[in-house]
């Protein structure tokens, strides 16, 4: 059928190194499905995971086209892969023969060089298990326990121990690999030493450092795939993720099928992760991943509990709420008009069913959700830790090959990046930083403009339901809006990002990693919220007075809060938002790659009939399925971090962002698991020390939510303004008491009057309100602390305004201590890493050292003793 090419100097895309077996014919002659069967007929030995011998594993695929110019450079690359020691073959596709895959495999002797030069750490030697030591008082309660625990139904959310397989590493301590001491390695195979993940990782990392052209910058498979000289690389799934048998009475047929029916089917969606396997198939830093989104999806239930509960407790107090029922009741309180001109005067009653709605998101409950969720968010903020090996990034390594200094930790010469030169490069890129945040501010900037351009435009309109509630409509149109501007300016910032991220030039492909990540997160996470931080803290808060309102540009009239209060909106801001968008990224990370294998499938039927694809070798079916994201997990990563941050930031505002969030994550991890078994092709397995840059992010991202969870209290809600009332102006004044009945007359206490005479001539509305009472208003109200106009200082601020402003800036100041005092108690009573694991890795880490040691003597004892035996024979020759 074919042969495995050895490291000569053969041109690269001569037709004589395929595989005789996978050429096809002129067309003229027989039909293309005729000629497609031959083919798969003569190719049944090579429809696995192995070269046409069936011996030789295939580690990794390169896909490139015949047509494409670029032959010269991946005949150099080719060849000098064959140099390294890679064992190559080649097949043209069955659908296509201009497409042409190349096959690589590496032998044992290579696999074994770079697993010593990148520190891969593999089993060692069995685990020795041992019993920390226990207290009697804990003891007894763990009896007490598992008794208790008999008496309740098995774990439903576990597997059945039979189900997965024991993972060999797993029983095994691990050691950097050497080949001096791979005598001591747990090797009973040298075929499955080093899993397939392995195996991909280091023929990736080898591909990565070799030359396609001379020249410092002419390096690596990156190169060629962005200038098109190679169309796809990938490692290889190994094998169907179904099968016609039961898992359960025939077992899995790979560990694609195991994940899938363990995992990625989404009858199992309750179920626990089988992490384990996830890491052994896809690598450590995707485990990772999804070992931090099942963490962050279990503490999203108590969240969501204790959000709904806040919830339903406005629900269930709508009906004894005073502000609410006052708020009803008010027909004969006559508002000021919202708007220049259009916008006609209003009851306060017409407020009536926006009034309630407030309630259910602004009652007793929410002071204690918002310091709930600040010490929640600081226990989601878990740190994950494992072990890798940083690399320098190939880029970095041409660009500065010629400066090299000492590396002070392993004692080798390194490329060396001068300091006047990245600090040039990081000022360029932090200007370009700041200028993508000042597009951003642009966009909110045009959003307020629209806002309260359109508030009178809607307050004029013929149809009368959009007229009465021209601010609901303008809000919800406006939020349309911004999420339309959010989409659109997100792809602009991905290749800002990229462009500046690559012109730092980052030392090793986690610090590359990471600037890419911050310059995304800040750009996207000021595109998402910036709107939203305009309606929690400035909407209606610059507005000035009526017959004294301040203008942009001298022009328009800022806009103003509802009469039943600016949280209304925050409220509609945050739910369209999140709904909008957390139902967005769904689809586009498993629709969109949905229908394109749907797609490809189709054209498959349709050119070739419906049984080739069933007969594909693996290679070709995974060639048909989608590519990973460019930039790894950083999708998946961003999409959950944004969504901590509306879960946490204003949470204040809107207490069911966590039950929305939950149910989102419930459907996005086996909708993730779904994508990466059977709609992506496999990912390149890699090693990660922890979730990067990610857990800064989730810290300042919980610092920054206690100061706005502050702020939506205090200045946002009604509550401080209420409750000053209830103690100083109320009924129950002076009697340190807050109830319900303390609140009597708080409306009309909160509500300032205005003198229609005193209108500007630009914002006196057209009508004279003579519908509402028959004859022309002559007051009207409207939300402030300001002296009536007969008073001797008219509309000046009152005595009520600076007790109200006092409180509020002692409420932030008061809550902010009280919350950061708590998190940081929580932090120091409960460490990121738990005392009993803390001491089984260091005793872990002692053990390997001891043995180590012990397996050195043992070999040099064992040389020694050699040698003696050696010397024996070779005296007794002599007579």
């Amino acid at each position: 059928m074919g042969r495995s090419e050895a490291p000569h100097d053969l041109p690269k895309d001569d037709d004589s190194l395929l595989n005789p077996g996978s050429q096809t014919q002129s067309s003229e002659g027989p039909s293309q499905q005729d000629l497609t069967t031959e083919v798969l007929a003569g190719r049944s030995k090579s429809s696995g995971l192995c070269f046409s011998d069936g011996k030789c594993r295939i580690d990794y695929i390169l896909v490139y086209r015949k047509s494409n110019p670029q032959s010269e450079k991946r005949e150099v690359f080719e060849r000098n892969i064959r140099a390294e020691g890679i064992q190559m073959e080649k097949e043209s596709s069955i659908t296509n023969n201009d497409v042409i895959f190349v096959k690589l495999h590496a032998t044992w002797e290579v696999l074994c060089r770079y697993a010593e030069l990148m520190n891969i750490r593999m089993p060692f030697r069995r685990k020795i298990y041992f019993l920390h030591r226990r207290y009697k008082f804990m003891s007894r309660m763990e009896k007490r326990i598992n008794k208790f625990r008999g008496w309740l139904p098995r774990k439903p959310m576990k597997f059945d121990s039979d189900t997965l397989p024991d993972l060999e590493e797993n029983d095994s301590f691990t050691a950097p690999f050497s080949q001096q001491r791979i005598h001591h390695f747990i090797i009973h195979n040298k075929d499955t030493f080093f899993s397939n993940a392995t195996r991909s990782r280091i023929v990736h990392h080898i591909l990565q450092r070799v030359k396609y052209e001379e020249g410092k910058n002419k390096i690596g498979l990156n190169r060629l795939l962005s200038n098109n000289s190679y169309e796809a690389a990938f490692p290889l799934h190994e094998g169907s993720y179904r099968s016609k048998n039961s898992i359960r009475t025939h077992g899995a047929d790979n560990q694609r099928h195991l994940l899938y029916e363990c995992w990625a089917w989404w009858g199992v969606w309750y179920k626990y992760q089988p992490l384990d396997l996830i890491r052994r198939y896809f690598g450590e830093k995707i485990g990772l991943y999804f070992a931090w989104l099942g963490w962050y999806t279990g503490m999203l239930f108590p969240a969501a509990m204790v959000g709904l509960l806040v919830f339903l407790y406005g629900v269930f107090t709508l009906e004894h709420c005073q502000v609410s029922k006052e708020v009803c009741q008010a027909t004969s309180i006559i508002m000021c008009p919202l708007c220049d001109k259009y916008c006609p005067y209003m009851r306060l009653s017409d407020s009536c069913v926006y009034a309630k709605v407030t309630h259910l998101f602004d009652n007793g409950g929410t002071v204690f959700f918002a310091v709930f969720m600040a010490v929640w968010g600081k226990i989601v903020q878990l740190e994950i830790d494992c072990l890798s090996q940083e690399e320098i990034r190939p880029q970095f390594e041409a660009k500065y090959s010629k400066k090299e200094r000492m590396n002070p930790i392993s004692g080798k010469p390194e490329p060396y990046q001068a300091f006047t030169d990245k600090c040039s490069r990081l000022v360029v890129s932090a200007s370009g930083i700041f200028f993508m945040i000042l597009v951003v501010i642009a966009a909110v900037f045009g959003i307020v403009i629209y806002r309260v351009v359109t508030v009178s435009t809607f307050a004029a309109f013929d149809w009368a339901l959009i007229r009465n509630n021209s601010q609901v409509a303008t809000t919800g149109t406006a939020v349309c809006i911004n999420f339309c501007i959010i989409m659109l300016l997100n792809v602009v910032y991905e290749k800002v990002a990229l462009l500046l991220t690559n012109l730092e030039q980052p030392r090793t492909e986690s610090e590359w990693e990471n600037s890419f990540t911050l310059k995304m997160f800040l750009f996207q996470f000021v595109n998402l919220n910036s709107s939203t931080f305009y309606i929690a803290f400035f909407l209606g808060r610059f507005t000035g007075r009526p017959g004294a309102y301040l203008r942009l540009i001298n022009r328009w009239k800022l806009e103003e809060c509802h009469p039943s209060g600016c949280l209304i909106d925050l409220c509609m801001q945050m739910g369209i938002i999140m709904v909008l968008k957390q139902t967005w990224n769904n689809f586009m990370e498993l629709g969109y790659p949905l229908i394109q294998n749907w797609w490809t499938r189709r054209r498959l039927r349709k050119e070739h009939g419906r049984k080739v694809k069933a007969s594909f070798p693996q290679w070709e079916k995974d060639y048909n399925l989608q590519p990973m994201n460019a930039y790894g997990l950083f999708d998946e990563y961003l999409e959950m971090i944004l969504q901590f941050g509306f879960t946490t930031i204003f949470v204040a505002a809107f207490p069911l962002a966590p039950l929305l969030a939950l149910l989102n994550n419930i459907i996005e991890i086996r909708l993730d698991a779904y994508k990466f078994v059977t709609q992506w092709r496999r990912p390149l397995p890699s090693q990660a020390k922890d979730i990067g840059i990610w857990y800064g992010i989730l810290e300042g991202i919980g610092i920054l939510s206690v100061i706005t969870n502050a702020f939506v209290i205090a200045v946002t809600s009604d509550f401080i303004p209420r409750l000053v009332y209830a103690y100083k102006y109320g009924p129950c004044a002076g009697q340190g008491r807050a109830g319900e009945m303390c609140m009597v007359g708080y409306v009309n206490a909160s509500l300032s009057v205005f003198l229609v005479a005193d209108f500007e001539n630009r914002s006196e509305p057209r009508s004279d309100g003579s519908e509402l009472y028959g004859s022309p208003v002559r007051y009207c109200r409207y939300r402030d602390y300001r002296a009536s106009p007969e008073s001797e200082e008219p509309y000046a601020y009152t005595l009520q305004f600076w007790h109200v402003l006092a409180a509020r800036l002692a409420f932030i100041i008061v809550f902010e201590h009280l919350v950061f005092t708590i998190k940081n108690l929580i932090a120091y009573l409960i460490p990121d890493l738990p005392k009993d694991l803390r001491d089984r890795m260091r005793r872990e880490k002692y053990l390997i050292q001891e043995m180590m040691y012990e397996a050195e003597l043992e070999r040099l004892q064992k040389e020694k003793n050699e040698k003696k035996r050696h010397d024996r024979s070779h005296h007794k020759e002599w007579p």
